[in-house]
């Protein structure tokens, strides 16, 4: 049966933002599932706990190294087959990093791990300005919520796939529960070879046709090193990486701080999926603030919650689990926050790329030094007081920043664009 060529084109955004959340779905749970995992990893490898927090930190410092280069990289070979290709590669890093033998397979797949996510990282909010330019806020609330609903199920299950028996009976362990996240790739790569094949038409999935293929023709890239130069893009710059930071020591040390208060090695997983599930839920929520005057409300309001919540875990320990929900609450909105930034500070695509990479090059270099930093003031102090007042004063700094931030500006200067000026 042939399917009429005004169904093709009317079925393409639907494939297309479906790729896109496979992909999103792909993102996360391979960096979520590490913290839960912590014990088992530092048992088996001998490494301690500042090296540990270093190896949760290695992929936030390939999302540094590897971020500039999705822009050019993708420009030359093409958005789609950039995340395709990356993709493969991401595949390729999950099932070498748990690879029995030199310990050097932890280190390399974990790098390869953060140069493909990286790369995905820049251009997934690039295809969602390019193609679904009026829908930008409340889709990446969506897409947010994918990448928090996956990576909150890769850390409440990697510690029960860790003692699933595998082979000769034996539990798998850590090996095996990072491994089989590999699972995920598949229908990702499934349903995004046809958005390949249908760029290398030269189709137009969100506004198909000749109008489409001539606005996205139209869209200018920035000056070379314009980014650079722009106050704006500094400030969604420093905001991503201060949510980052404070995301990614939780994620990697919560369980550990669990621990010592008692918590078994089960629950505190699913601790840790309930501080991203509840992430979910202000992912969605809060694209609606993300609007007009109330952008700074949606800045400032998320890092508040979790400095809340960060300072109930020092004060309160007892009520652990709502200091988690409160905090998980803040980490989910500040995310969608500093996506949406990359779409909402520019004009368009290209643009959107060019503040995607730096951001996220930047910013996550910022971050990178969170887990580590965390792991060895409580290696030196044996308390969890002076890592928890750090992660106080991240929280702090980044309110400060969304009040600059969420003024209603572009990032990019030009004469010819009315209304808002950037920079």
């Amino acid at each position: 049966m042939t399917i009429p060529g005004g169904a093709r084109r009317a079925s393409a955004p639907v494939l297309m933002m479906a790729g896109i959340m496979l992909v999103a779905a792909n993102l996360r749970p391979v960096l979520t599932a590490v913290g839960p995992l912590l014990d088992q990893i530092g048992a088996d490898t001998g490494l301690g706990e500042a090296a540990l927090g270093f190896l949760a930190a290695v992929p936030l410092l390939a999302f540094g190294a590897f971020s500039p280069l999705a822009h050019g990289i993708s420009g030359r070979f093409g958005v789609e087959r950039t995340v395709f290709v990356s993709l493969l590669v991401l595949a390729a890093g999950t099932l070498l990093r748990p690879a029995p033998g030199s310990p050097a397979n932890l280190w390399a797949g974990t790098v390869i791990i953060g140069a493909a996510i990286a790369v995905c990282n820049v251009l997934l909010p690039a295809i969602l300005k390019r193609d679904f330019p009026t829908r930008m806020a409340s889709l990446t609330g969506l897409y947010s919520a994918v990448l928090g609903g996956i990576a909150s199920l890769g850390a409440g299950l990697a510690v029960p796939l860790s003692r699933l028996p595998v082979g000769d009976g034996a539990p798998g362990g850590w090996r095996f529960a990072l491994a089989a996240y590999v699972v995920l790739t598949v229908p990702a790569l499934l349903l995004w070879l046809p958005q390949v094949r249908r760029r290398r038409a030269g189709s137009q999935p969100g506004k198909p046709g000749p109008q489409a293929a001539a606005r996205v023709a139209k869209d200018a890239s920035p000056p070379r090193g314009a980014v650079w130069k722009s106050g704006v893009a500094w400030q969604v710059t420093l905001y991503m990486g201060l949510q980052s930071m404070s995301f990614y020591i939780l994620i990697t040390w919560l369980p550990t701080l669990e621990r010592s208060y008692g918590r078994g090695h089960v629950e505190s997983g699913w601790d840790l999926m309930l501080f991203q599930l509840i992430g979910v839920v202000s992912s969605l929520l809060t694209p609606q603030l993300l609007r007009g005057r109330q952008q700074r409300f949606a800045a400032t309001l998320p890092p508040f919650l979790v400095a809340a919540g960060v300072a109930g875990l020092m004060l309160a320990p007892g009520g652990m689990l709502l200091w988690v929900l409160l905090a998980g609450f803040g980490g989910g909105s500040s995310l969608v926050t500093a996506l949406a930034l990359f779409g909402l500070r520019t004009m368009n695509h290209r643009e959107a790329s060019a503040l995607s990479g730096m951001a996220q090059s930047v910013g996550y270099l910022l971050a990178a030094a969170g887990p580590p930093l965390f792991g060895a003031l409580y290696g030196r102090t044996g308390t969890w007081w002076l890592p928890l007042l750090l992660l106080v004063a991240v929280a702090v700094a980044q309110m400060a920043t969304g009040l600059a931030v969420g003024r209603d500006r572009f990032a990019f200067k030009a004469g010819n664009r009315p209304g808002r000026a950037g920079g």
